[in-house]
């Protein structure tokens, strides 16, 4: 009989629920499958941005806050997510996938005893109602990518029934935000979260292979005034091979 070598079970990715002022989880949804591709994009939060005018540098901002920084990067992840209750006959499904959908569907949705409370603030005459605050949503994605953040799309593409008009199969488009310290009060346990998300990415950064300007067609000893070019101080890194 052959027998092959135990494959390590697969990571999924997910997202968890997290009561903000406990830090204990709420729900865990695990995703069916890894999604096969991201969509990510870091946009810097530049001081000088005003400035910026797309047009050679003939903007009115400020030169002097060009490579200042008013907070961390704004960073986006967009990815498609399968679901397909013919994939594990083994589950019990009497309502398709419908729980799974709802349970999406929920993470951008007050809950009904939200908003009766509300409605009975606004039956009461109270002049301010805050807005509804939602449990902490963290991503994961591996060990290296942990982070606080917030439902902006959420798409579904269903696109198989069962014979009640259940879903039993699905695409969903789904678009978050990362959260920062810039989006969360001081002292909020997603901050903390976001700043060990950072703190991972700085880790990474400084385990990148370092290079040297001679790859680049580059020498000398120092980025002056004038012709010369030179390697100056701080790290070097390689993307990809060299």
């Amino acid at each position: 009989m052959t027998r092959y070598a135990d494959i390590p079970k697969p990571i999924r990715s997910g997202i968890v629920v997290v009561n903000p002022d406990t830090g204990t989880p709420q729900r865990i949804i695990v995703l069916q499958f890894n999604p096969d591709t991201l969509e990510r994009s870091v946009a810097p939060q530049s001081a000088g941005d005003s400035g910026d005018s797309g047009s050679g540098g003939t903007g009115s901002g400020d030169r002097n806050e060009a490579l200042r920084l008013k907070g961390p990067a704004q960073e986006t992840w967009k990815f498609t997510a399968e679901i397909d209750a013919t994939d594990q006959f083994e589950v019990a499904a009497p309502d398709g996938i419908h729980p799974q959908l709802a349970t999406l569907e929920m993470l951008v949705q007050p809950t009904v005893a939200q908003l009766r409370a509300a409605s009975k603030l606004s039956q009461k005459g109270a002049i301010e109602i805050s807005p509804i605050e939602m449990p902490l949503t963290l991503f994961t994605w591996g060990s290296k990518r942990v982070m606080p953040v917030r439902l902006t799309e959420l798409s579904v593409n269903e696109s198989a029934f069962d014979v009640n008009l259940n879903p039993i199969r699905a695409s969903l488009s789904i678009g978050m935000k990362i959260l920062t310290v810039s989006d969360l009060p001081a002292g909020h346990r997603g901050a903390d979260l976001y700043m060990a998300h950072l703190a991972q990415k700085e880790r990474l950064a400084a385990a990148a292979r370092g290079g040297g300007l001679g790859s680049l067609g580059l020498s000398g000893s120092g980025f002056g005034t004038g012709t010369r070019t030179g390697t100056g101080t701080g790290s070097n890194v390689v993307f990809g091979r060299g």
